[in-house]
């Protein structure tokens, strides 16, 4: 519900409509608690997944040089980064062939660390790493939550970091559940979420990496489990469009 503001002179006693900032606080604060749930959510389907899967599953192949065990020990990682935990040294690793950056670099110094952890252990960990966080998270104001932030996709807000995360960890998820062959969470708020990340970058996607030249068009349509068209247009640069003319 909207806050009231204090009742002024001459009004009676009775509390006003909420004004302009009160409407916008409302709407950060439902917006934040959207995001943070969302996540929390997803942490949860994780650890669901992996607390029904055997040793030989642990092992499977999800990623180039990632093994499932080893896409829970980056989810961990990047969690206990965020929550100020001391990074291990990247410089102390030798990094595979899959690793191409540094922040590639980064995410694997924790992946070697937790190599060694105990399957069930490492499940121990994802838990209190995210529960820790999902707690500080709930505790954050809306201005902190939306204050400004370096993100994986340059200089923006902690809220858009947090976007990201549902995407991160939406995408690990699926990969482990190909890798293991238990499919599911396919569609649904965090996959529309991950999706809506997705769309962000789709005029670079088309536009760079695709090439397509000025003046074309391409219609994405979507009909597995989310159903959507995503239509872009290249006209000096690439972006999605509510619809192609013609």
């Amino acid at each position: 519900m909207g806050q009231t503001s204090p009742a002024g002179p001459g009004s009676g006693g009775q509390a006003g409509p909420a004004g302009p900032d009160s409407a916008e606080t409302d709407s950060a604060e439902t917006e934040k608690d959207r995001v943070v749930e969302l996540l929390g959510g997803e942490w949860s389907i994780i650890i669901g997944l992996l607390a029904g899967l055997d040793d030989a599953a642990w092992s499977r192949p999800a990623l180039p040089g990632w093994d499932v065990h080893d896409v829970l020990a980056h989810l961990i990682g990047t969690e206990r980064t965020l929550a100020g935990v001391q990074h291990p040294d990247p410089a102390d690793i030798d990094a595979g062939r899959h690793v191409r950056n540094a922040i590639g670099k980064a995410n694997e110094a924790w992946v070697v660390a937790l190599r060694d952890r105990p399957h069930a252990g490492l499940l121990d960990d994802f838990r209190s790493v995210t529960a820790h966080r999902l707690a500080s998270l709930r505790a954050m104001s809306p201005e902190e939550f939306n204050a400004p932030s370096w993100t994986p996709a340059g200089h923006a807000t902690y809220a858009r970091f947090m976007r990201i995360r549902i995407f991160d960890c939406w995408m690990h998820e699926q990969d482990i559940r190909t890798a293991v062959g238990i499919p599911g969470n396919e569609d649904g708020a965090a996959a529309e979420e991950a999706l809506d990340e997705v769309v962000e970058a789709l005029g670079y996607i088309v536009g760079k990496r695709g090439r397509a030249p000025d003046g074309s068009s391409v219609l994405i349509r979507l009909t597995g489990a989310l159903q959507r068209d995503l239509p872009v247009v290249v006209d000096g640069r690439a972006r999605v469009v509510a619809a192609i003319d013609g």
